[in-house]
């Protein structure tokens, strides 16, 4: 027989760090986020504008996909990336749910009708995830912290899930 093992989810409470960690965490990741950033958005600047006209040439609609996320603190934030689906992809979920392969509050089919051939390929090399650098360097996300999520999966979190917002949200998860 295995022992039974109960969890007893830990009270909210402040994000803790070692006095030594302070300086770093306070100045020094924000530093090395905006530096990263930069840079990512100037290097990778080439290969945005090249997606760009990919996607606006293959598929009507907008060329950056919009979302409002939330952030740190539970703050709202509009969340970019290069569109690798159809228009209104949003809309159609609710007709696709029967076919979600995940439990819980994620959405995830293996081949989802809406990913457009552009895409697919954007998602496989993650290039979609590019113009996150501009949330990086506005201050809204970091390089590396737990995906933001959006509204409506946030209001269905149990109360202990709700920790994740208490660190600024991020580029690479964790």
């Amino acid at each position: 027989a295995t022992p039974a093992f109960t969890t007893v989810a830990p009270a909210i409470l402040p994000f803790e760090t070692p006095a030594s960690q302070g300086a770093y965490l306070r100045a020094g990741k924000r530093v090395l986020d905006i530096l990263a950033a930069i840079f990512g958005l100037v290097v990778l600047s080439p290969v945005i504008l090249v997606l760009a006209g990919i996607v606006r040439a293959t598929s009507r609609g907008p060329v950056f996909y919009r979302s409002t996320r939330v952030g740190r603190g539970g703050k709202p934030f509009t969340f970019y990336k290069l569109r690798s689906m159809v228009k209104d992809a949003d809309l159609k979920r609710e007709h696709l749910a029967h076919l979600n392969e995940a439990d819980g509050p994620v959405f995830k089919i293996a081949r989802d009708p809406r990913i457009t051939p552009i895409g697919r390929f954007m998602r496989s090399s993650s290039l979609d995830e590019v113009p996150q650098f501009w949330n990086v360097l506005r201050g809204d996300m970091s390089l590396v912290g737990p995906r933001p999520p959006i509204t409506e999966k946030v209001a269905q979190y149990e109360p202990w899930k709700l920790r994740r917002l208490d660190v600024r949200q991020g580029l690479t998860c964790l």
